[in-house]
């Protein structure tokens, strides 16, 4: 599933796609559209445009134009970028591994021959004109300390009963990129338990914090979020890679969560 890792690698080839005039625009269904953007306020708004920068803010990437709106691409569980032929990834890990033209849900033609297309099978990403930015929280490859401590902080408003420490790391208002296969890593990783509700003191925040940048240095260089130290065990019945204790298994944040429960606390 495109998380971060795998949204850094789209932004990356979308990169050949700047500076190239927009000849066409065709967003298969209407559908797909977010904020109002529809086919027509889409080829409207790009035609006779062309990229002038690839950029990235969490999961969600940013194609800026010269003189149009910005357009941001959602990939979603299984969406994928084609830049003049090339997939930016081969296969995610609940996508069907293959290609086919009836899953392209929105292609940008340019003036040369060339072409940029968004292929989901499952359709859950999403095209928005000119989105929201200043939702997103810090974005994770880049995070502080300091920025993952407020993210990491309780409610506005509220004392005690803030929302479990993953459904926090998930929330992409407070920390822009983590999915559920990263979340499930990191705290695993942190010894730090994906159900807590309770504060995190400043020691349990610092090793927090290296565990994120750690593993996303780490499955960046890898070559994804799927290829975690914990990812072969993920499963009923699975280990604990660490201690040989058997995994325990929950709904967490609304996501399917794997932790140790003898050193994740």
């Amino acid at each position: 599933m495109p998380e971060i890792l795998e949204v850094e690698i789209y932004r990356r080839l979308a990169e050949r796609g700047m500076g190239r005039t927009i000849g066409k625009v065709r967003m298969v269904d209407a559908r797909y559209g977010r904020g109002g953007t529809t086919p027509r306020r889409l080829s409207g708004a790009l035609v006779g445009h062309s990229f002038t920068e690839a950029r990235r803010r969490g999961k969600l990437m940013l194609l800026d134009s010269d003189g149009g709106p910005t357009l941001g691409i959602r990939f979603g569980m299984t969406g994928g970028l084609v830049v003049d032929g090339e997939e930016a990834l081969d296969r995610l890990i609940y996508g069907p591994g293959v290609f086919d033209e009836k899953w392209v849900r929105a292609r940008i033609t340019f003036a040369d021959g060339g072409h940029l297309a968004l292929h989901d099978p499952r359709r859950f990403g999403s095209l928005e004109l000119a989105p929201d930015e200043s939702r997103l929280g810090p974005d994770a490859l880049t995070v502080s300390l300091a920025e993952l401590t407020g993210a990491m902080a309780a409610s506005p408003g509220k004392v005690a009963g803030s929302a479990p420490l993953k459904a926090r790391l998930l929330d992409q208002a407070r920390l822009a990129g983590i999915g559920n296969l990263l979340a499930d890593e990191i705290l695993w990783r942190a010894g730090l338990d994906p159900e807590r509700r309770s504060p995190l003191y400043d020691a349990e925040l610092r090793v927090l914090h290296k565990a994120v940048r750690a593993t996303l240095r780490q499955l960046g260089r890898r070559g994804g979020s799927h290829m975690g130290d914990l990812m072969e065990e993920r499963r009923v019945g699975g280990r604990c890679p660490l201690d040989g204790t058997e995994l325990s298994r929950a709904t967490v944040g609304g996501r399917t969560t794997f932790w140790c429960p003898a050193h994740q606390r």
